[in-house]
């Protein structure tokens, strides 16, 4: 099918395009000729895009068959996507919102402070990620694809783990709870819409976002981490 009808019909996969390099002016183009235009292994996109529309849809095992370097590709940019795109997003609402909001409003100081503790804690994350976590599995992946005794063909046995708590999804769930049950006062209607739709597309997409960071790529390196141990 192509590509445009996709879009067509799930607007919402428009950020996660824009993340992977390819921009609206689709034309009629299947997803496969856009993809190869850009550069991009077809399946793993379709398989992101599935991930991204179904919570559902998560083939664990198809995802362990592309190489770490891809999954950290899709996760950097999908962290640059955030702290260059959504979050001045959020922050521009957010602001506009308090400041035309009754002043003795008693939950914008709140909703302030939970934005502030959520924009430091996500920002700090993705710096780690660039600083620390990417650069380590990609040097660990690296090391033990130059070991002659590592047999590159061995699929990894990964073990499952449970769903972890995300504090940035608590902190983003709270917000828009908070909005939601205790705003009082005057307060414009379309900037809190604005706010809350900001809020609620961010939490879906961080949570895409961390199932494939706990359940795909921490259980590699975990796997890695053991091959290298016993390859010694």
């Amino acid at each position: 099918m192509t590509m445009s009808g996709v879009v067509e019909g799930h607007t919402s996969l428009i950020p996660v395009l824009n993340r992977l390099g390819i921009r609206l002016g689709l034309q009629d183009k299947s997803v496969r000729e856009v993809c190869e235009e850009h550069g991009l292994d077809t399946d793993f996109v379709l398989i992101i895009l599935n991930a991204f529309l179904n919570e559902e849809y998560f083939p664990e095992r198809r995802l362990k068959m592309f190489h770490v370097s891809q999954i950290i590709d899709y996760l950097d940019k999908t962290n640059q996507y955030y702290l260059r795109y959504q979050l001045p997003n959020i922050a521009r609402h957010t602001h506009s919102f308090i400041t035309q909001s009754t002043p003795v409003n008693a939950t914008l100081g709140l909703i302030g402070r939970f934005f502030a503790s959520f924009e430091e804690q996500l920002t700090r994350r993705i710096h780690e990620d660039e600083q620390e976590w990417f650069p380590y599995c990609l040097a660990l992946s690296r090391c033990l694809e130059e070991n002659p005794t590592f047999d590159a063909d061995t699929p990894f046995a990964i073990p499952d783990e449970p769903a972890l708590d995300d504090p940035i999804e608590a902190l983003l769930a709270d917000l828009k709870r908070i909005m939601i049950k205790h705003l009082s006062g005057a307060y414009n209607e379309n900037l809190c819409y604005a706010v809350i739709f900001a809020i609620s597309s961010l939490e879906k997409d961080i949570k895409q976002h961390n199932r494939i960071r706990n359940r795909i790529l921490k259980p590699m390196v975990k796997e890695m981490e053991l091959i290298e141990k016993t390859s010694r």
